[in-house]
C-alpha cells in the first residue's frame, strides 16, 4: 500500500506489516496507510483473521515524539484503534523486540497478542512527562488488572514476554518463526468462530474490592514522585479505569495527556530525551572505531571497583590491578559483597552473579595490562600518582589501547602529557557508584584522536551509561558548577540560614537532598582535601573535618547521624559553631527567604554554565543539562539547569546575579556575557554562535 505500510495474505489471513525503520515510530506517513490497510481489509469477505507485524528489528517502539506540541494529523492512534475494535474476524498483534507506549496500545486494539520470547512490554510514557495517550491507561487493567498496570505504567519499565504471558497481556509466546507462528494463531482462532471481545469490553479483571490497596501503593507511588506530576496523572487515569465507563475514563485519559503535554515538566522531559541522543552524537558517522574487547582497570577501591563491575556488568572481561596482594583481595571480596546484595535484593540472579564474577582477572603485576583495548586508571586523585601510574602504562599498553583517567578535577592534558601516546588518552568521569551511577563525563584532552574520543562514547552506551563530552578545565562540567552552586553556601549559613533549611528549599525544589546532606553522604574530607590542594578554605566544614566530623562515615557532619542510621537529624553543635563564627566575623543573624537561597546557589550554577559554553568546555546547553539530571540530581521535571533558566526568565536571573554582585563584589554573580546575549536572542545556540 506505501513504502511503509504492505498487506500480504497467507491464505485467508492477511499481514499487514509496518516497515518504518528503525523502530516503526508510529508517525502519519505510518498511520494514515495502516488505517486504509485496516479499513479495507475489515469488509473484505475472503479475510478470515488480521496479522499486525513489523519489520527490522522491533514491533512499533512508541509514537513519534517529533510531533508531539503540534497539531494532530488525521487519523491519529486513537481512531486507528477505533477502528481496530470495529473488525468482527480477529485481530492478532505478533510482538518482536519491544512494544513501547503507542506501539502496545496499538496491540491493545487488536483481540490477540502474540510475542517472540524475546520481546519486551511496557508504556513508558510517563519518562517523557506524559501518560499513555491512545487509551493504555484504560485497556491494559483490563487485561492484567488495575494493580498491575499501575505498577507497569507508573514506573514506565517494560516486563519481558514470559512476564508478560502469566500477567494476561499476550496469549502466546514463541520461540521463533513469530509471523509465521502468529499467522497459524491467527487461523486457529478464526476457526473457532466468533464473537471476539475486545479489550475495552473485558471487564472481568476489574474489581472495585482493590479499590483500597490500589489507594495505598498510589499514595506510595506518589511520595516518590517528588513533584513531578505524570506519575500522579498516571495513577489517576488507572483509577479511572475501575471506577468510569470505558469511554468517560478514555476521554479523561484523553483530558489528563492534553494537559500534561503543553505542560512544563514534559517539555522538560522531551528535551531530555532528545538531548541525551545529541550528547552521544560525536565525530563524523564513519569514523571507524577501536576494538574494545578486555578491560583493565587499576585500583581496588570504592571507584575502581565500581568502574570494574560496569564492564562486567556489560560483559566485558575485566582485569582488576592493585600494588598489593591485600588491598586487592579486599577489592575483590567487596565486588563479590555486592553482586550477592543484588542476588538477595532479587534484581540479580545466582547464575549471572556468577557469570559476572567469572569476567574478573585480580593481579599486581603491570604486565598483565598488555593484552587489555582499554585501561581506566582509578587511583588517589592527586596529579603526581597519576602521572607516574601513566608513566608505567605507556610502558606495558599495546599499540592502540585507550588509556583513561577516572579523575573528577585534574587536568586531563597534563596527565596525557606524561605519556609518549597523547592522542590515545581521554578522561572517563564516572561517578560514585561506578556501577550505578548513569552518567559518564567524558574528557577530550587536547590530542585525544577522535576515533578514541568515538569508541569510549560508543563503550558508554553499551555498558548503559549516559555519555557526554567536555574540554579539559578544572572540575570539568560537573564539578566546576557545584563549585559555583556551592560559593555562597557558608554564607548562607553565617547569615542565618540552617544547614536544614537550606537543605529543605532544594528538596522543594525537587532535588533528592541539599548540598548539606549530600557533602555528609559524599564524606566532608573529600572536598577538604581538594581545598587544602588549591589553597582554598571554607570555615564551618574545615572545623568540622579539623574535629573529625566526615558526616555519615563518622556519624556526624552538618548532621547527626545516631547509631549507624543514615537519618540526619539537625545537629545542634554545628549550629552553635555557625552562630559562633558568625559573631567573630561581625555578622547579625537574619532571616533568609527561600527565594534568596534559590539566587545564591542556583542562579550562579546557570551562569557558571552559561560561561562554560562561552569557553567552549560542553559543546551545547542541554550537554550540561544531561551532566546535571544524570550526575547531580537536577530535578528531571525541570530539564536541567540551562533548561530551567529558560523556564525561571534569563532576565530576572540577571537581574538578581547583578543584585548580588553589586552588594558582594563577588565573581560567581557577575553576568556571563553568553547569559546577556541568551536573553536577547532566546536560545543558548543563538546566543553562543
Amino acid at each position: 500500500m506505501s513504502d511503509f505500510v504492505s498487506v500480504t495474505k497467507d491464505g485467508r489471513i492477511a499481514v499487514v506489516t509496518i516497515d518504518n525503520p528503525p523502530v516503526n515510530a508510529l508517525s502519519f506517513h505510518v498511520r494514515e496507510p495502516l488505517m486504509q490497510a485496516l479499513v479495507s481489509l475489515r469488509d473484505e469477505p475472503d479475510v478470515a483473521a488480521i496479522v499486525i507485524a513489523c519489520a527490522g528489528r522491533t514491533f512499533v517502539a512508541g509514537a513519534d515524539i517529533t510531533e508531539f506540541g503540534k497539531p494532530v494529523q488525521q487519523p491519529d492512534l486513537r481512531a486507528i484503534i477505533a477502528v481496530l475494535e470495529t473488525i468482527a474476524k480477529p485481530t492478532v498483534a505478533a510482538i518482536h523486540g519491544t512494544a513501547l507506549g503507542g506501539g502496545l496500545e496499538l496491540a491493545l486494539g487488536c483481540h490477540f497478542r502474540v510475542a517472540d520470547a524475546g520481546a519486551k512490554l511496557g508504556l513508558p510514557e510517563v519518562k517523557l512527562g506524559l501518560l499513555p495517550g491512545g487509551g493504555g491507561t484504560v485497556r491494559l487493567p483490563r487485561l492484567v488488572g488495575a494493580l498491575k498496570a499501575l505498577g507497569m505504567i507508573v514506573s514506565g519499565t517494560p516486563i519481558d514476554a514470559t512476564e508478560a504471558l502469566a500477567a494476561g497481556l499476550v496469549d502466546a509466546v514463541f520461540e521463533d518463526g513469530l509471523t509465521a507462528q502468529a499467522v497459524r494463531f491467527a487461523s486457529e482462532m478464526a476457526g473457532r468462530g466468533g464473537p471476539f471481545t475486545p479489550v475495552r469490553d473485558r471487564d472481568g479483571r476489574l474489581d472495585q474490592a482493590e479499590l483500597p490497596e490500589f489507594d495505598r501503593q498510589a499514595a506510595e507511588l506518589a511520595k516518590k514522585a517528588r513533584g513531578l506530576e505524570a506519575p500522579i496523572a498516571c495513577a489517576q487515569s488507572v483509577r479511572n479505569a475501575i471506577t468510569l465507563p470505558f469511554d468517560e475514563a478514555l476521554a479523561a485519559e484523553r483530558e489528563l495527556f492534553v494537559k500534561l503535554v503543553a505542560g512544563d515538566q514534559s517539555r522538560a522531559q522531551r528535551h531530555l530525551f532528545f538531548a541525551e541522543r545529541e550528547a552521544a552524537k560525536v565525530g563524523a558517522k564513519d569514523i571507524v572505531r577501536r576494538k574494545i574487547a578486555r578491560v583493565g582497570v587499576i585500583g581496588a577501591g570504592t571507584m575502581g571497583g565500581g568502574i570494574a563491575m560496569a564492564f562486567a556488568n556489560g560483559g566485558y572481561p575485566v582485569i582488576l590491578l592493585e600494588t598489593t596482594q591485600e588491598a586487592l583481595q579486599r577489592g575483590l571480596a567487596t565486588i563479590e559483597k555486592n553482586y550477592a546484595v543484588s542476588v538477595a535484593r532479587g534484581s540479580l540472579s545466582e547464575d549471572a552473579k556468577c557469570l559476572r564474577l567469572g569476567l574478573f582477572k585480580g593481579s599486581t603485576d603491570y604486565g598483565d595490562l598488555a593484552d587489555c583495548d582499554l585501561i581506566v586508571e582509578a587511583v588517589f586523585e592527586e596529579m603526581a600518582v597519576k602521572r607516574e601510574v601513566f608513566g608505567r602504562l605507556d610502558a606495558v599498553a599495546k599499540p592502540g589501547a585507550i588509556l583513561a583517567t577516572n579523575t573528577s578535577y585534574l587536568d586531563v592534558n597534563e596527565i596525557a602529557a606524561s605519556t609518549s601516546r597523547p592522542q590515545d588518552v581521554v578522561g572517563m568521569h564516572f561517578f560514585s557508584p561506578a556501577n550505578v551511577m548513569k552518567l559518564l563525563e567524558i574528557v577530550r584532552a587536547e590530542k585525544t584522536a577522535p576515533d578514541a574520543l568515538a569508541t569510549i562514547v560508543e563503550l558508554a552506551r553499551r555498558i548503559g551509561k549516559v555519555p557526554v563530552v567536555v574540554g579539559v578545565c578544572h572540575g570539568f562540567v560537573g564539578n566546576r558548577m557545584l563549585a559555583a552552586r556551592g560559593s555562597e553556601s557558608e554564607a548562607l549559613l553565617l547569615e542565618g540560614a540552617t544547614p536544614q533549611q537550606v537543605d529543605r528549599v532544594f528538596t522543594d525544589f525537587g532535588w533528592p537532598m541539599g548540598p548539606f546532606q549530600m557533602g555528609d553522604l559524599a564524606g566532608l574530607d573529600i572536598g577538604w582535601r581538594n581545598r587544602k590542594a588549591r589553597g582554598q578554605t571554607a570555615i564551618i566544614a574545615d572545623t568540622l573535618c579539623e574535629q573529625g566530623h566526615f558526616g555519615q562515615k563518622t556519624g556526624s557532619g552538618f548532621y547527626l547521624y545516631e547509631n549507624g542510621s543514615r537519618i540526619p537529624v539537625a545537629n545542634p553543635s554545628v549550629e552553635a559553631l555557625i552562630r559562633a563564627k558568625a559573631v567573630k566575623k561581625g555578622i547579625a543573624p537574619r532571616t533568609i527567604a527561600a527565594d534568596e537561597i534559590i539566587e545564591r546557589t542556583l542562579y550562579p550554577l546557570v551562569n557558571e554554565g552559561a560561561k562554560i559554553l562561552e569557553e567552549k568546555i560542553a559543546a551545547r546547553a542541554s550537554d550540561i543539562d544531561i551532566v546535571w539530571v544524570n550526575g547531580y540530581g537536577f530535578p528531571v521535571g525541570k530539564g536541567g539547569p540551562m533548561f530551567w533558566a529558560g523556564l525561571e526568565g534569563i532576565d530576572k536571573i540577571i537581574g538578581r546575579l547583578d543584585h548580588w554582585h553589586e552588594r558582594t563584589g563577588k565573581d560567581v554573580f557577575k553576568p556571563a556575557p553568553l547569559l546577556r546575549q541568551m536573553a536577547e536572542t532566546g536560545s543558548w545556540e543563538g546566543a553562543a554562535s
